[in-house]
């Protein structure tokens, strides 16, 4: 099956996107002759080769003739009447509108608008229109069958609009990227655009490492922005997967960095953890757990470790050092994936019980009560604690 797989280091936009398909082979005579299907006039594009972080890429405008830019309409309602009265393929069509209804549900949510009368904004009615289905129509010439990507790179800061100055990433791309898993890195500047967010929430089956394929073609599609020393560019790796889809990208479980702290104690009195855990959970810890370990000489001993996000690491070192014999620790950056969680309330013939729901998606795998709920009423009713957990578990959906 032929994949491609959209490497979002750099933040992903409409014209990245177009850029990348034309750069990974589609002839940009042959776009044109499609994007004739939409009755929208009014624009023509250009294509250059440039460089952006020494990297070459290609930059793919949509150039608006003068007095024009306005034709295409920016309601949804004018949208999906220009969509629908295309001669395109049903299959584009349905994923252009797919694409489109996300980015006005996001619009009228962040604005308070309704979504029958929002408009488009700066995000501008020609451009946007062959930004989107200029993408979706360049990954079906490739012959494109399954879309995933990286995790999204927002950039940081502040980006100027015509109604002042917004945080990065905008309210619109923010709430388009609600279950995609995103990061900010380097660049002091907004990477992704709300028609690159729903371009990527909408088309992509997932999000993750690269899938095991044999890449045959690579598109390097650049942004507007030409930052130093950073290659503003989208890359699509388009070739064959070599295996079954995995797992990871049926549901998408949103990744985040850690750091691991670690220290290996021997002289210390145990009593002294309980303490420390203590501290650190106060402080921010992600978690906090106890290892038995064998060290010198043959003594046994305890390792130590807490797990925080960046931000909370300093705080943690420094209660660690400042609260038990240790001398020195270490600590790294690793990843980890969790499950959805939520904490909803059963009602038992004992009383209500807290209980801890996990999902992938909206599919529920595990439930869990909560302990002190649970011990509360066992000692209320002199009933045995495990009769009280397998009670409040009864109800298939809690």
């Amino acid at each position: 099956m032929k994949i491609a797989y959209f490497d979002c280091f750099s933040g992903i936009s409409g014209d990245m996107c177009l850029g990348a398909v034309v750069d990974a082979g589609v002839p940009l005579k042959a776009l044109k002759k499609e994007l004739k299907k939409l009755p929208v006039t009014g624009y023509r594009l250009s294509m250059k080769q440039v460089e952006r972080g020494h990297l070459k890429a290609c930059k793919v405008s949509v150039v608006i003739k003068p007095g024009r830019a306005v034709q295409a309409g920016k309601t949804w309602k004018d949208v999906q009447k220009i969509i629908q009265d295309s001669a395109l393929p049903q299959d584009i069509k349905q994923k252009g509108l797919s694409v489109f209804k996300t980015i006005f549900e996001a619009e009228a949510k962040v604005h308070g608008g309704k979504f029958q009368t929002v408009h488009l904004h700066e995000l501008g009615a020609v451009d946007c229109m062959i930004d989107v289905l200029g993408t979706i129509i360049g990954l079906n010439l490739l012959g494109v069958k399954r879309i995933f990507s990286s995790p999204v790179n927002v950039g940081s800061g502040f980006v100027k609009t015509e109604t002042g100055l917004l945080p990065v990433p905008a309210p619109a791309t923010a709430e388009i990227l609600k279950n995609v898993p995103v990061y900010s890195h380097h660049v002091h500047a907004e990477l992704t655009t709300p028609t690159g967010a729903a371009i990527i929430k909408e088309l992509s089956s997932g999000h993750g490492d690269m899938h095991l394929m044999d890449v045959e073609k690579i598109g390097v599609g650049a942004g507007d922005s030409d930052f130093r020393h950073w290659p503003n560019v989208l890359r699509i790796f388009v070739g064959t997967a070599l295996s079954p889809t995995p797992v990871r990208y049926k549901t998408t479980i949103p990744e985040e960095k850690v750091i691991v702290i670690e220290t290996n104690i021997d002289d210390m009195n145990p009593q002294v953890f309980e303490h420390v855990i203590d501290l650190l959970y106060k402080a921010g810890s992600l978690d906090v757990y106890l290892t038995q370990v064998i060290m010198k000489k043959g003594r046994p001993g305890v390792k130590l470790t807490a797990l925080c996000d960046e931000e909370r690491k300093e705080a943690l070192m420094k209660i660690i050092l400042r609260e038990t014999s240790s001398i020195g620790l270490r600590y790294y950056e690793t990843r980890r994936r969790i499950m959805q969680r939520e904490i909803k309330t059963v009602d038992t013939k004992f009383g209500k019980i807290r209980v801890k729901v996990s999902k992938l998606g909206d599919e529920m795998i595990k439930t869990a009560p909560e302990y002190e709920d649970c011990r509360k009423i066992a000692r209320q009713f002199n009933i045995p604690l495990i009769e009280v957990m397998k009670k409040s578990l009864d109800k298939k959906s809690p």
